[in-house]
């Protein structure tokens, strides 16, 4: 279950997606598959070859890329998920879900 976002967030980052740039989107996120994750940031892409592209370059796997006809995505989560968001200087979503804090 996804909360925290705006429609308007969602919307901007459908349309950067769509528009073949690679896009972040960060929200709180709750699933029993993974007891520790409280959030999950989004990385999505249209062009599929650029974001298999950054998958490799980030040492992630792309065959997790969940194959949304419209919207591509690669779901961050953990540490991996603050490695990546730092590396790539998104610094309201780190402040904003609190994921500066996490050691």
């Amino acid at each position: 279950m996804a909360f925290g976002i705006k429609r308007a967030e969602m919307e901007a980052w459908k349309s950067k997606v769509a528009r073949g740039e690679i896009a972040f989107l960060t929200h709180y996120w709750l699933d029993p598959r993974f007891p520790g994750a409280k959030t999950v940031t989004k990385v999505g892409c249209a062009d599929l070859a650029k974001l298999k592209d950054w998958c490799r370059s980030n040492g992630l796997n792309p065959k997790y890329i969940h194959m949304r006809t419209e919207y591509p995505h690669f779901d961050l989560l953990g540490p991996k998920q603050r490695e990546i968001l730092l590396k790539e200087r998104q610094m309201e979503q780190l402040e904003r879900f609190k994921l500066l804090e996490q050691p």
